[in-house]
This record gives C-alpha cells, sequence and structure tokens, in this order.
C-alpha cells in the first residue's frame, strides 16, 4: 500500500523583540547613548543602520567586552522559553536574526540552545570594526532554503528586516508590531501574545 506524505514544517522566527530584548536598545541604556537606541524596528535598511551604530561605538570608544557586559545581563521575554520549548516539541523550529554570534551566547543558553542563524562581527582587538553577513537578503534565503528541502514554513518577527523572510513563508504573522509596521503590512495577521501566536501556529493546515 502506498503511504501518503507528510508535510513536515519548519518555524523560523526574529529573535530580538520576540524572544529576547532588543539589544541594542539595552546597550543604549547601559551607556547612555540614546543613538543606539535605533533599531529595525525603525530603519528598514540594515547595512546603514549597523554602520550607523559602528560609528558611534568608535566615537565613544565603546569595545565588544562593555556590550558582552551588558548582555550577560539581560534576561529573555517573560514566557519565550516555554513558547520556544512547546514549538520545539512539535516542529522544527529556527531563529533567524540579525544580531552577532559574538552577542547571542548569553540568551540562547537561557532559550535552551535553539538553532541560530545570525552575522558574525569584524573585530580589532575589542573593537568592532565591521560585520560579515551570513548572505545578502539573509532570513528570506534561509525560509527558501528550508522550503527546497520539501518543508512548509511559518514565520514570524516584528521588524522591517523580516518582511522579506514573511512574504516567502507559506505562513507568517507580525507578533508585537509597531503600530506604523502593522499598518503598511495588513496582509500579515498580528499577535501580541505567546499563547495567541501558538494556537495561531497550531491552527494552520498544511
Amino acid at each position: 500500500m502506498q503511504g501518503c506524505l507528510i508535510v513536515q514544517r519548519f518555524i523560523a522566527l526574529d529573535m530580538e523583540g520576540v524572544v529576547t530584548p532588543e539589544i541594542w536598545i539595552a546597550v543604549a541604556e547601559e551607556t547612555g547613548l540614546d543613538d543606539l537606541r535605533r533599531t529595525t524596528r525603525d530603519e528598514p535598511d540594515y547595512q546603514k543602520l549597523m554602520k550607523y551604530r559602528i560609528s558611534i561605538l568608535t566615537e565613544n570608544e565603546i569595545g565588544l567586552t562593555r556590550i558582552q557586559k551588558v548582555i550577560s545581563d539581560l534576561d529573555v521575554l517573560a514566557g519565550a522559553k516555554d513558547f520556544l520549548d512547546l514549538l520545539r516539541s512539535r516542529y522544527q523550529v529556527t531563529l533567524l536574526s540579525d544580531t552577532f554570534e559574538e552577542f547571542a551566547g548569553p540568551l540562547m543558553e537561557q532559550l535552551g540552545r535553539p538553532h541560530l542563524l545570525c552575522h558574525r562581527l569584524v573585530l580589532e582587538g575589542d573593537r568592532i570594526v565591521g560585520f560579515e553577513p551570513r548572505t545578502k537578503d539573509a532570513k528570506r534565503k534561509a525560509v527558501q532554503a528550508y522550503q527546497s528541502l520539501g518543508y512548509h514554513v511559518t514565520a514570524f518577527g516584528d521588524s522591517h528586516n523580516d518582511v522579506a523572510m514573511l512574504h516567502q513563508a507559506d505562513a507568517a504573522s507580525l507578533f508585537r508590531a509597531p503600530p506604523g509596521l502593522v499598518a503598511t503590512h495588513e496582509e500579515f495577521p498580528r499577535f501580541d501574545t505567546y499563547a495567541e501566536l501558538a494556537e495561531w501556529i497550531d491552527s494552520i493546515i498544511v
């Protein structure tokens, strides 16, 4: 008897603002540099945003060690660990983030070491001088790659840099996104709690 094809599902999600705090906002609060509060929720051009951030760090002589100390004192968002554990018990899950390997370690440890795809920093000693993206349009290409392996991909995020990923996915939503992003992308449902998001994910028929 010929067996029926079971479609496997992959869940792809953003990290900062979805399951962890915004790292750069935490750095801004610790250093008193309000210019570092600008995130991908405000600036769609990630290359432009990172060049700006690095220039601020350079001007104020803030190195990787100080940023890592800030990150080590952060807690993941309330309920995030249980939410990810629930997803990982049912589906394949990966975090697609524009953070950096040199930043993410302590937060990933709190979340039980989920799979994370992100970028790398370019360093001169302790000084951040640039970064190496995984690839151009990395989030969308990651979703596309999972689809090419036969996965149905459900994706969600909260920022401008998630939109290409969401459009590529088979099902997508915004999570705790700012009003401006919600207003310009009404094609995506919007959720504000992990319970709502988990219910929506489980309701998708593939």
